[in-house]
């Protein structure tokens, strides 16, 4: 074979990327941050229903930032943007995405009237129904009603301006990236280009107003100095507040892309900046595309950075408040040691690893050599030594070269997947262009008789559609299967020195490549296959586990701590991070989802019905956790006391509530895992908590947080976020009944056994 041509196709190839491909990197990062840009526009229209659709692009778009900065740093590249201002970007992005999911759209503060009405109504009917207490509701709801007009006279004009400069903002940030990124012509869309410096001065503006009516509502002396007994008013508050920050985010990120914008870099060359050790395990988008099986490979990489993240986090021991004072005084001796934190938890990863013994560490190689690379080397040794039997018998090895039959080989190591099975779409789309490609090839040879003009002219029929399905459509190794054959089966007839007919190279040289489609697939399907289904109950358990490992994090960190432990600023970074990793996990099993459609189950069609309930199930648990987390940043929750004897009387009650979810969680994760039936009686999470809410008004717990705090405004804003807080418990008891339920729905409900009658 002459291996003459390959620098020279390879000094070809790199040339016309060199010239064609200098802003590499640049376009896909300019389209991140358009379609996240446009994504959050879309969240900025109030009011509206709570559209889980939407929320899922905002969380998609949410990863799509890390990767598309991830993979502009990678690379080299040609382009306006510096990788510090492409991550601070991202960030920024990303503060605003995190501040839209916290905000409830479904607001009535811009139909204020009519929710008047609604709430006149209903307190009509509740007069109807109880009349001897129609003198008390009849003030309630004069009351109600004058806090509710005040509420519309001062915040909703504001509210309306302040939502409009902030859409105008996203739309002004959006066009001043477009333009720095080169992309104005194929991504700006038919409107005026908006001047982000105006933009900015507007929102900055609608800032102060709202501030300034904000300020004028607490400070107004005819609202009740406690807002807690009145619910509809509560949400209000809670509408606005989110919001504001949201504003906060927006001028962040705004003055972030003007200060872009005024330093105007030109074109430059981006080296990879991208930490080394990290780039090793990484490729970029492209790269990963043409590798086929992006969406496992996204799956399992989440899945071992959050088995990793989490893992760190259970190791640490949890204290409860009330034990964290657990002191022995000067001189006493009494106090039992037993309740301190273990010396060992505190052992840092360091030295954890030096006390790892030669039997651990082969133990580890071991373990490393059952990953999914040493079983792809397996199945690909495998059946390519099978394959080339022939090869190596005196009696086929002519029949072997003449027909090069190699190529079964070669197909076989080229479509051979590390994660992914492939399923049947996978094998007829393959077969289908390895046809196509044999007979293209065929008769691109036999219609000039090799002529090499019309050969490209055949080519380049046939290539544009073929290398467009493998660099553009989601089933690339049809595309490359297809572009190979056709180059082997055309060539292959002009190179040939036995004068076979182009019939006989055509089918026998498409046939090795059957052959080696046939043979990839299969041994993928028997060998360790890759089924979605399965790993998608098996990453909802995981996720389970998870869950209960945030909320035992977000209970001891952020409800159940000692006054001097409050949460601090890298508590409160660690906890987005971690709820950034999660959020993806949760992107990454909807896509495993997707994948169940394709694969062809024998026993009964798969319903995925239930496990897209579930992970809804799953997501909203999260996203109450995440606004339990939220919520307690603005006040020292009302759980936690300063009075030493009504905190120990409340620990065995806290406790029971914390376990029991946490029991639930482990026992429907276990279920999913095992593919066990879920136990028909479970511990009520709803009874503990009841529990402790009764315990607690025995109690009579003075609120520290309210108490500390000074000026009615400080009062009213603590009562809100306390409601919001007991909300989200409440709301986080009630989803877990929804997780038993479509639990139940996946697994079975186990029942009574019937005993035989004697």
């Amino acid at each position: 074979m002459n291996h003459a041509g390959r620098p020279t196709g390879s000094q070809i190839d790199g040339a016309v990327l060199t010239i064609l491909g200098t802003a590499a990197g640049s376009r896909s990062l300019t389209l991140s941050f358009h379609e996240a840009l446009e994504t959050i526009g879309r969240g900025l229209v109030f009011p509206r229903q709570d559209n889980f659709i939407l929320r899922n692009d905002l969380a998609l778009h949410f990863v799509r930032l890390s990767t598309a900065v991830r993979d502009f740093t990678i690379e080299l590249s040609i382009s306006r943007f510096d990788a510090e201002d492409a991550r601070s970007v991202r960030n920024h992005l990303q503060s605003v995405i995190r501040a839209l999911l916290a905000i409830d759209p479904d607001t009535n503060l811009f139909t204020i009237h009519a929710a008047i009405h609604a709430v006149e109504e209903g307190h009509l009917e509740t007069n109807k129904t109880q009349s001897r207490h129609g003198a008390e509701k009849s003030d309630q709801l004069v009351i109600l009603h004058e806090i509710l007009s005040r509420i519309a006279m001062r915040l909703t004009s504001p509210t309306k301006a302040l939502v409009q400069a902030m859409i105008a903002c996203t739309i002004s940030c959006d066009d001043t990236l477009i333009y720095l990124g080169g992309q104005r012509h194929s991504l700006s869309p038919p409107r005026t280009p908006q001047n982000i410096s105006v933009s900015l001065r507007a929102l900055s503006t609608a800032i102060a107003t709202f501030d300034a009516a904000d300020l004028a509502l607490m400070s107004d002396p005819k609202l009740p100095p406690s807002v807690s007994a009145y619910p509809e008013v509560v949400t209000l508050f809670l509408f606005v507040h989110p919001l504001r920050q949201a504003a906060d985010k927006v001028q962040t990120l705004s003055k972030k892309i003007l200060d872009m914008q005024q330093r105007r870099r030109s074109w430059s060359l981006q080296l990879p900046s991208y930490p080394l050790h990290k780039q090793l395990n990484r490729t970029n988008a492209q790269v990963r595309h043409d590798r086929g099986g992006l969406t496992a490979g996204f799956y399992f990489r989440t899945k071992m950075q959050l088995e990793r993240t989490m893992g760190d986090l259970q190791s640490r021991p949890y204290v409860p408040s009330g034990r964290q004072d657990d002191v022995p005084a000067p001189g006493d001796t009494s106090t039992s040691t037993s309740l301190k934190p273990k010396a060992t938890h505190s052992l840092s990863k360091s030295a954890v690893s030096e006390q790892k013994t030669f039997r651990y560490k082969f133990w580890e190689l071991l373990h490393r050599m059952q990953g999914f690379e040493s079983r792809f080397a397996l199945k690909v040794v495998l059946v390519t030594t099978l394959l080339s039997v022939p090869a190596w018998l005196e009696q086929s090895r002519e029949w072997w070269n003449d027909s090069e039959l190699w190529w079964t080989v070669v197909t076989v190591w080229l479509m051979t997947h590390p994660r992914v099975s492939g399923t049947f779409q996978d094998l007829a789309a393959r077969l289908f262009c390895v046809a196509l490609g044999a007979v293209w090839g065929g008769l691109a040879f036999a219609a000039g008789d090799g002529n090499p003009y019309v050969m490209a002219v055949f080519a380049a029929v046939f290539m544009i559609p073929m290398m467009h399905r493998y660099t553009q459509s989601t089933h690339p190794r049809s595309g490359l299967i297809g572009c190979i054959s056709f180059v082997v089966i055309s060539l292959g007839a002009v190179a040939d020195e036995s004068r076979l007919s182009t019939t006989t190279i055509a089918w026998t040289r498409g046939l090795a490549f059957a052959v080696g489609i046939f043979a990839s697939i299969l041994t993928n399907w028997i060998m360790w296959p890759f089924v979605a289904r399965h790993e998608l109950k098996k990453s909802l358990a995981t996720m389970m586990l998870h869950l209960a490992i945030l909320y035992r994090s977000v209970v001891s960190k952020y409800i159940y701590y000692a006054q001097e432990q409050a949460p601090s600023a890298e508590d409160i970074e660690r906890s987005e991070m971690l709820e950034g990793r999660l959020r993806e996990g949760f992107v990454r099993i909807r896509q495993l989802l997707e994948l169940t459609r394709h694969e062809i189950r024998l026993r009964a069609p798969f319903d995925p019905l239930p496990y897209s309930a579930l992970i809804e199930a799953c997501d909203r648990f999260f996203e109450h956790l995440v606004e339990v987390r939220q919520s307690s940043l603005y006040f020292q929750p009302s759980l936690q006391v300063n009075t030493r004897e009504v905190n120990d009387n409340l620990i065995p009650y806290r406790r029971d509530a914390v376990a029991v979810i946490l029991m639930n969680l482990y026992v429907l994760a276990s279920a999913l895992r095992t593919n066990q039936r879920v136990p028909l009686y479970m511990p009520s999470a709803a009874a503990a908590r009841k529990v402790l809410i009764d315990r607690m008004e025995e109690l009579e717990i003075n609120q520290t947080q309210e108490n500390e705090t000074s000026g009615e405004e400080g009062r009213r804003w603590a009562d809100v976020y306390r409601y919001a807080f007991a909300s989200a418990l409440t709301d986080i008891v009630e989803q877990l009944q929804q997780l038993q339920r479509y639990t139940k729905e996946v697994t079975g409900e186990a029942g009574f056994a019937t005993l035989p009658m004697e």
